[in-house]
Parts: structure tokens; C-alpha cells; sequence
């Protein structure tokens, strides 16, 4: 029996553009990750994801959109996100919009965002303006549909995405349907792209523990992964890191650096991280402008 499992790892590692993660068991996938949720997580920035849907998945059907303010303090910034279900893929999908513009981008940025925080469900503290947000959008609706989702398909797995703010916010989401023991960790999937620093170092821990399938995807020179500086107010990333150094062409190398939240093997090991452009690109597509064309 122990020769029979050595030999499933070692198939494993042997899978091209896959890598197994060797603390949490989970595996990524280049393949799923560029070409399944960077999609899904593209289509958030459309005024109609289902374009993007239709695209890229068979008898994709979008359940709803939502806008909200992202919160209270009278600032008129919209955040959005989407439910959808892909019955070909036995999958429930949440998938948030990320930035809207530079200047939203760089309110994210302002240390007010992440002085403020606010407790978290799962465990520590996260900024109170990813909270709010996210908590606006679930109580808009998505609880709604997620819970009758899983309901009626209750076999199906939950995938949940999103690029920049976008990110911080699937982070949240999947951590929190976990802690509120809507889905069991195991049916979790997340991957997001270019997500900001969402949480303290107990909510990365706690995090951590939730779910296996966990994966942010940083590319090369991306500032907004080290937004805020690390250490400021405590603030963490949780694993794992999927660091693709400069392209990200297919067949494009990367590492996965999960032995530690976050690791000098990775992004952090840059003497410089003050790109913008490597934010709003991933895949070699413009997020938010390949999200509004359709995914084509």
C-alpha cells in the first residue's frame, strides 16, 4: 500500500503544469487556473457575465449580479459580483469584480482603508472596508443565491474568484461560507489574481485551516499584492502564493510557495514590486478589458 501511494505522488509531480502543494495536499493547476477561474474571474468586470459564460462554458447560467456600495463613508465607489452555476463543471460560482479605475485603486491604497478593521468570523481582523463590502453584497442577495444553490445541487463544489479588490473579497467570501458551515472546506475552490493584503496574521492562520484549494496568483512585479507594506497593522496574506516571474504566456514557468503565508521564494523576493501594468494584466490579457469584450 505505501509503494502504491509513493507512486501516486510521484505521477503527480510528473503532470506537466501541475504542481502538488505539499503541505495542504491540494494541487495547482496552470491550466485550470488560466483557463476555468481566470475567466470566471475576468467576467465580474463585464456588464453582462454571461458573455463571458457562454464563451467559456457549456450550459453556463448566470444566476444574478449585484452593484452595491462598497461601504458606508459616503464615497460612491460600486463594487459588484456575480453567482452563476456551471452544471457541466458541477460548480457554483462566485466571482467578484476587482477595481474600477486608478483612483479606486488608489483609495484601496490609502492607509485609512487599512487602519480601519473590523473582526472576522473565522478568526482575527480584516480591513473593515473589504469587510463592508463584501457583507453589503452578501446581504444584497448572494446569500440568497448561494444557499439555494447548494441547496438544490448540494454535490456540487463552490468555486470563488476574483482579481485586486475583487480578490480580497473571494477571500472573504469562501472563508466565510466555510465558518458559517454552509459548505464543508473540502467543496471550497479559490484562486484569485492580484489580490491585496485582506487580513491579520490570525485571519491568515485561520484561513489557512479552512480549505485546502487555496491559491492567490501574483504576476511578477504586481504593487498590489504588497499592498499594505507587510507587518503594517499586522496585516498578512494567507497561503498560497503562485508566483508567475515576469511572463505568463502559456507554458510560462511559476512556483508555488506554500511552506510559509509568504515567502522571499516568491514575490516578496523582489528588490521591486511598483507595477501597475503587471497588476492590470494577467495571462497576458487586460483583466477588466478582456472581462468587458466577452472573454474573446
Amino acid at each position: 500500500m505505501r509503494s502504491f501511494t509513493l507512486l501516486l505522488v510521484f505521477l503527480t509531480y510528473s503532470q506537466a503544469r501541475v504542481i502538488l502543494d505539499p503541505i495542504s495536499f491540494a494541487t495547482y493547476d496552470d491550466g485550470v487556473a488560466r483557463n476555468t477561474f481566470f475567466p470566471l474571474a475576468a467576467a465580474a468586470y463585464s456588464s453582462n457575465p454571461q458573455t463571458c459564460l457562454s464563451a467559456k462554458f457549456t450550459n453556463s447560467q448566470l444566476r444574478r449580479q449585484l452593484n452595491v456600495q462598497c461601504d458606508a463613508g459616503g464615497k460612491n465607489d460600486i463594487c459588484s459580483a456575480y453567482t452563476a452555476l456551471l452544471p457541466d463543471n458541477k460548480a457554483i460560482v462566485i466571482s467578484f469584480r476587482g477595481t474600477q479605475g486608478f483612483l479606486q485603486l488608489l483609495e484601496e491604497a490609502d492607509k485609512s482603508v487599512f487602519q480601519s478593521q473590523s473582526q472576522w468570523i473565522a478568526g482575527g481582523k480584516v480591513s473593515k472596508y473589504f469587510g463592508d463590502a463584501f457583507n453589503t453584497l452578501w446581504n444584497a442577495g448572494m446569500k440568497d443565491d448561494v444557499n439555494n444553490l447548494i441547496h438544490k445541487y448540494p454535490t456540487f463544489e463552490v468555486w470563488v474568484t476574483g482579481h485586486s479588490l475583487g480578490g480580497s473579497m473571494a477571500s472573504l467570501a469562501a472563508s466565510y461560507i466555510v465558518a458559517n458551515k454552509i459548505i464543508t472546506g473540502d467543496k471550497v475552490k479559490l484562486i484569485t489574481y492580484g489580490q491585496p493584503r485582506t487580513g491579520t496574521t490570525p485571519f491568515a492562520v485561520a484561513h489557512d485551516a479552512q480549505m485546502a484549494y487555496s491559491y492567490r496568483v501574483t504576476h511578477n512585479r504586481d504593487i498590489v499584492p504588497h499592498i499594505p507594506n507587510e507587518g503594517m497593522e499586522d496585516y498578512k496574506h494567507h497561503k498560497a502564493e503562485v508566483f508567475y516571474k515576469e511572463s505568463m504566456k502559456a507554458g510560462a514557468t511559476f512556483k508555488v510557495c506554500s511552506s510559509a503565508d509568504e515567502s522571499n521564494d516568491c514575490s516578496n523576493g523582489l528588490l521591486i514590486t511598483a507595477s501597475v501594468s503587471d497588476h492590470l494584466t494577467y495571462f497576458t490579457k487586460d483583466v477588466s478589458q478582456w472581462g468587458e469584450a466577452g472573454c474573446n
